[in-house]
């Protein structure tokens, strides 16, 4: 009797003859395909994207942005300048108002999209743009100080412990205890005339560079204090850890290490500043001790309408620089607090 051949033991179900399975059920949990991690702004487009009132107020940033920084050729555009006054009979009332704008002069037309201001009779629109660009060149540039001073110095508390924390804690709170607006008020005119006699001196540079100086030096405090807090936590990380291990210094630690790990807290922080700015700005500008005239804001435009008592004769020249003042810092603080909830680790919209 012969014996049968023996045949090869069939694969299992599922794998071919490699012993490799070919179907995705049958493979490890490690041959997985990977997904794409987001990054840290992704996430937040993402969540960002699905309201539409948050989109709106973004498009809202991105118009106001676009226009301060296109306002030389807007205005070229218009054929207009911010700085010409108009005082002539045919362009001002001479008789029942002195200094109104006649009625062709006083609301939007083809010569002046916005109509002319009233006593000086200076193109609005143009005096928009540049103010634009004036309020939100400041705002911008504070909340750059804010944010530097107030990242690095909480950073260096939170890590480094002890007197360094101590020091920097007992300063942050003595800036925390001042009344915010009187110390500004009261150190504006000072600081102005410090610098005066320096190249940040000459012409309208010098509102602009003291109003920086005093809003960025001022408003740094508060997020000192939060990621200070942040980074007590992160401090004791393994991969910071591995970082002291592997002989890396501490500024090494501090900049590549902690400050990546908080610009979360850093950038809801930053957009919640910015509008916050802008209407210390026009608070400032329009309480006289920021931006004077000719120099165009909208806190000075303000102070204009205000000082002659426009806004009862004229009430547009009043609610051209307060309406786009509201809008923008409306447009600011919901697109910060979309922001701040779509890098809320504990948010569950994914």
């Amino acid at each position: 009797m012969t014996d049968s051949p023996v045949l090869p033991a069939r694969p299992p179900s599922g794998a071919d003859a490699g012993g490799e399975p070919n179907s995705p059920a049958d493979r490890p949990a490690s041959a997985a395909p990977a997904v794409a991690a987001r990054s840290l702004l992704g996430t937040a487009w993402l969540r960002i994207r699905r309201s539409k009132i948050v989109l709106a107020a973004l498009a809202v940033v991105v118009l106001m942005i676009l226009f301060a920084a296109l306002a030389p050729l807007l205005s070229a555009l218009e054929g207009q300048d911010p700085y010409t006054t108009r005082t002539s009979p045919d362009v001002l009332d001479d008789y029942g108002t002195p200094g109104l704008p006649l009625p062709y002069y006083r609301y939007p037309s083809a010569d002046h999209w916005l109509g002319v201001e009233p006593g000086l009779g200076r193109d609005i629109f143009a005096r928009m743009a540049h103010g634009a660009q004036v309020s939100l060149v400041i705002a911008l540039l504070a909340t750059a100080v804010s944010v530097v001073l107030g990242t690095l110095l909480g950073a260096a508390a939170g890590y480094f412990g002890g007197k360094v924390d101590m020091v920097i804690s007992r300063v942050m709170d003595l800036f925390l205890a001042f009344p915010h607006l009187l110390l500004v008020l009261s150190l504006t005119p000072i600081l102005q005339s410090r610098l005066g006699d320096t190249a940040l001196g000459e012409g309208s540079l010098l509102p602009i560079a003291s109003l920086v100086i005093i809003l960025g030096f001022f408003g740094w405090a508060y997020l000192a204090r939060v990621v200070r807090g942040q980074v007590l936590s992160i401090r004791e990380q393994e991969f910071v850890e591995a970082a002291r291990a592997y002989g890396a210094s501490h500024r090494s630690i501090v900049v590549k290490q902690i400050v990546p790990n908080v610009m979360g807290v850093v950038l809801v922080y930053a957009t919640m500043m910015i509008p916050t700015n802008i209407t210390a700005e026009a608070a400032l500008s329009f309480l006289g001790v920021g931006v004077k005239d000719p120099t165009p804001s909208w806190g000075q435009m303000l102070n204009a309408a205000q000082a002659g008592n426009w806004y009862l004769t004229d009430p547009w020249f009043l609610a051209v620089p307060a309406g786009a003042l509201v809008l923008t810092v409306l447009a600011f603080n919901l697109l910060g607090d979309a922001v701040r909830d779509a890098l809320d680790p504990k948010s569950s919209r994914g």
